[in-house]
């Protein structure tokens, strides 16, 4: 049975989104409780795709358990985006997520938004502040979704590159014009404490919750467990 979905407006207490690499791992994630699993290949990178074929292996293995996303890369300019999107939108997953820059024409933005209709999310990178405006561009062009996430993988977390204030200004904005809203970037478990107040409606994970914390070896199912049980924590603080 499908879990709820984590893109919830109403709910002020983030979920937790895992990435992972193969079928095996999307398995393990969803049996220890990941609300969302998403495919992604961290041998290439922030946003690396993996294979289409790999992609409907994974979610075909997840059946429901929870709810599955898949990268579909950095497309290098505005004419390849939609159809990035669409290749990954193919598979059956319930979501899509894509980088997406400022510069990328509404036409673009739109294009991209209709390949997957009601399951895009747009990836932004945390070096520089979001651009003015861009959330209401994706909001209007039919995204679903924006989170932010870390560029290159060198050790800074994400809030060494932006501030709490910054975050919870991106996530507020992200509620006002419609959009769920997410957090990502070389996270480890004792960033929920940090990241868990600031209004984002999930927080996602690789390498705080793999082996010696290393986003390159295998998913381990009890840091992931530990994760569920923190935001859960959090949630109850929230509610009580």
């Amino acid at each position: 049975m499908l879990t709820p979905s984590p893109f919830d407006q109403d709910e002020t207490a983030p979920r937790l989104l895992v990435s992972v690499r193969d079928a095996d791992e999307a398995l393990a994630a969803a049996l220890a409780g990941a609300d969302l699993v998403d495919a992604k290949d961290p041998a290439r990178g922030a946003l690396g795709a993996l294979p289409v074929a790999t992609v409907r292996a994974l979610v075909a293995r997840v059946a429901g358990r929870a709810v599955t996303s898949a990268v579909a890369g950095e497309p290098a300019d505005a004419a390849a985006l939609a159809p990035h999107v669409a290749a990954m939108a193919a598979t059956g997953v319930d979501y899509v997520k894509v980088a997406v820059r400022a510069e990328f024409s509404d036409a673009a933005l739109t294009e991209a938004a209709a390949a997957a209709p009601g399951r895009l999310i747009a990836v932004l990178f945390a070096g520089h502040d979001p651009a003015p405006g861009l959330v209401a561009r994706l909001a209007a062009a039919g995204f679903v979704g924006a989170m932010i996430d870390t560029a290159t993988k060198d050790g800074r977390r994400l809030l060494d590159l932006l501030p709490a204030r910054t975050l919870a200004a991106f996530t507020r904005a992200c509620r006002r014009h419609g959009l769920v809203s997410g957090l990502a970037g070389s996270l480890a478990l004792a960033d929920i404490e940090r990241l868990a107040s600031l209004g984002a409606h999930y927080l996602g994970f690789r390498g705080g919750l793999c082996r010696d914390s290393d986003r390159t070896k295998g998913l381990d199912p009890a840091r992931v467990a530990e994760a569920v049980r923190s935001l859960r924590a959090h949630a109850r603080r929230d509610a009580a």
